[in-house]
């Protein structure tokens, strides 16, 4: 009796185990989650370049990516809403409208661009924003984050942007090209990557003001200057949590790589359309403010921005400040 109870449990413990062997080869893994994501052409767009490059490369990431790139704010704003992308890199301004116009179906991730606004001039002598009382001022951006900026900082150094400065808005930055030519006293306000074509097309150009520098002055420490993000869609937040995280860890790596490795990533500027030229995007990327900021950090941060936008227009942001839940991982 006692040979045949021994000889059950060795058959079952045997039995068992030979379960739980076959069992593990038919694990599945987990399938890496598609993404779509969509970048803007110019600087809130390089920080993905790297990672852009390794999905079109097939290196292993922590999930598949469909990048696209576009030039147009409404086109993100369309894909955005409309579902297309899951992720996008976009102005701060930007996100905070489509927070409001979606009620919270977006969320920031993180900061990635940080001030991309000079003031140059091309023989015009400005070394104070207070120098700039009198002066034409050309700028693009009107009703954007360009024009708040501005006038903050005129505002800021007792200057009154209506009366002081006289400001004219040009459509597009690339217009800002032509605008010596015809006025060579005019002071001009040119993000990147214009202001690096600026400085080499006309050789008396110069750097006057660093309007970050600016900014900060300003502020006293209560605000920085934030201009671009990159945001997601609340549904895909909730319905791959693990998958957003995952990509944040790349995205952060690619900044990483967009900063420290600038001629590769001019390269890359060229090879992806984000700024024409690879020699243009090299003297560009360093005074292009990449940057990664997330969590409290940049809830605190950025609401500061966000705050000083929305009391110079409140339609900056969409009609009003976004809630505590517009900050992710805050």
């Amino acid at each position: 009796m006692k040979k045949a109870m021994t000889l059950f449990f060795a058959l079952v413990l045997a039995l068992g185990l030979t379960a739980c062997g076959a069992g593990a080869p038919n694990e599945t893994p987990a399938e890496p989650t598609e993404m779509n994501v969509y970048v803007l052409a110019g600087p809130t767009g390089i920080g993905a370049l790297p990672l852009w490059a390794k999905a079109d490369g097939g290196e292993e990431l922590q999930n598949v990516y469909h990048v696209t790139m576009t030039g147009a704010n409404d086109e993100i704003v369309a894909a955005v809403s409309g579902g297309a992308a899951d992720i996008a890199c976009v102005a701060t301004n930007m996100a905070a409208t489509l927070y409001n116009k979606t009620e919270g179906g977006v969320k920031v991730l993180a900061v990635n661009t940080l001030g991309v606004l000079s003031v140059l001039t091309n023989g015009t002598d400005v070394s104070t924003v207070a120098d700039l009382q009198g002066k034409t001022v050309y700028s693009p951006g009107q009703g954007a984050n360009p024009e708040y900026i501005l006038r903050y900082v005129l505002q800021g150094n007792g200057l009154d942007p209506e009366s002081d400065v006289e400001i004219r808005f040009v459509g597009e930055g690339s217009e800002l090209l032509g605008v010596w030519q015809t006025e060579p006293d005019a002071v001009i306000l040119a993000p990147q990557p214009v202001a690096t074509t600026l400085q080499m097309q006309y050789e008396g150009a110069k750097t006057a003001l660093d309007m970050t520098e600016e900014w900060d002055k300003v502020s006293g420490g209560e605000s920085t200057l934030m201009m671009g993000c990159v945001i997601v869609r609340t549904a895909f937040l909730e319905e791959h949590p693990a998958a957003v995280e995952g990509f944040l860890e790349d995205y952060a790596a690619s900044i990483e790589t967009a900063r420290n490795d600038v001629e590769g990533t001019a390269a890359l500027c060229q090879t992806y359309g984000i700024i024409p030229k690879a020699a243009l995007a090299a003297k560009a990327i360093p005074y292009c403010g990449l940057t990664y900021v997330s969590g409290t950090q940049m809830r605190e941060q950025l609401s500061g921005y966000l705050s000083v936008m929305f009391d110079a227009n409140p339609k900056s942001v969409g009609g009003k400040l976004p809630g505590d839940d517009f900050y992710y991982g805050a």
